[in-house]
C-alpha cells in the first residue's frame, strides 16, 4: 500500500477570499515503511501573505518572489500522489485550497485532488478514537510521544513527517508478542493442525518453580513504565496503583 502524507501552508484561511497554496509537501510510506521519497515546493502565490499566517509558518512574500507559480509545480505533484492514500490532517482545509489552485489554472485535463487519489483526514480518526479530547497535531504528538520540539514554525515538510509517524502510532496496535518461537515456523495452512505437535508438556512431577521477586530498581522501573502508558493512554492504565 502507497500512502502519501500532505500538508500545504497558505497565505490565510480562506481559498473564497483568493487566498493560495504557498508551500506543498508530500512524504510517502509504503507498507508502513518510510521510503524516504517526498516531494516538497515553495511556491510564489502572487499576493500579499496575512501577518497572522506568517506568524505562524515565517514565509514572507519576498522568501517566494522567485519560486515558482503553482502552475510550474501541478504536474510533478500530480505525478508524485496520483493512485496514492493521501493522509491529511484536517484534510477539508487542504483539499479546499488544492482544488483552489486547480481551478484558477482552468486547464480542463485538472479534476479535483480526489479524482486522483483516496484521501482519509486523521482529524476525522483521532476524533473517534479519543472523543472529547484536543486532537490537533500538536496534541496528538503529546498523548502518542512524537518528539516535536524542533518544530518552532509550521512546515509543510516537518508537519507532514510529523504525520506519518503520529499516523503509524495511532493506527499500529499490538504487534511482536513473540509468545513461542514454534508457531511462528510453521506455514499458516498447517499451523492449525500441527501447532499442537510441537508442543513440551512438563511433567507433573516436576519441583516447584522458585520465585524471583521484583528488587527496588526493578520496581522503579515498572512503576516508571505504567506512568508512561497512563500518560500515553488518557488516565485509562489499570495496572497503575496510587
Amino acid at each position: 500500500m502507497r500512502q502519501i502524507f500532505l500538508d500545504t501552508e497558505t497565505t490565510g484561511l480562506e481559498p473564497e477570499q483568493g487566498h493560495r497554496i504557498i508551500e506543498i509537501a508530500c512524504v510517502e510510506l509504503v507498507n508502513r515503511k518510510l521510503t524516504g521519497k517526498h516531494f516538497h515546493r515553495y511556491i510564489n502565490p502572487e499576493r500579499d501573505i496575512d501577518e497572522g499566517a506568517v506568524e505562524i509558518h515565517g514565509l514572507t512574500k519576498e522568501f517566494l518572489s522567485d519560486k515558482p507559480v503553482f502552475g510550474k509545480v501541478v504536474d510533478d505533484f500530480l505525478a508524485f500522489v496520483k493512485d496514492a492514500e493521501l493522509i491529511i490532517h484536517n484534510a477539508p482545509f487542504d483539499i479546499g485550497f488544492i482544488n483552489h489552485e486547480f481551478n484558477l489554472l482552468a486547464r480542463g485535463d485538472l479534476k479535483s485532488i480526489t479524482d486522483y487519489c483516496q484521501v482519509i483526514d486523521t482529524l476525522v480518526m483521532a476524533r473517534q478514537k479519543h472523543p472529547g479530547q484536543k486532537n490537533s497535531l500538536d496534541a496528538l504528538c503529546r498523548r502518542y510521544e512524537v518528539d516535536n520540539s524542533h518544530r518552532e514554525l509550521h512546515g509543510a515538510l516537518l508537519d507532514a513527517e510529523i504525520l506519518a509517524e503520529v499516523y503509524l502510532r495511532m493506527t499500529g496496535g499490538q504487534v511482536g508478542l513473540a509468545l513461542s518461537s514454534i508457531g511462528s515456523n510453521l506455514n499458516s495452512s498447517t499451523q492449525g493442525t500441527n501447532a499442537a505437535s510441537g508442543i513440551q508438556r512438563l511433567p507433573a512431577s516436576r519441583a516447584a518453580l522458585p520465585v524471583i521477586h521484583a528488587d527496588e530498581t526493578e520496581l522503579k522501573v515498572h512503576q516508571a513504565k505504567l506512568e508512561k502508558i497512563q500518560k500515553a493512554s488518557g488516565q485509562k492504565c489499570l495496572w497503575l496503583t496510587e
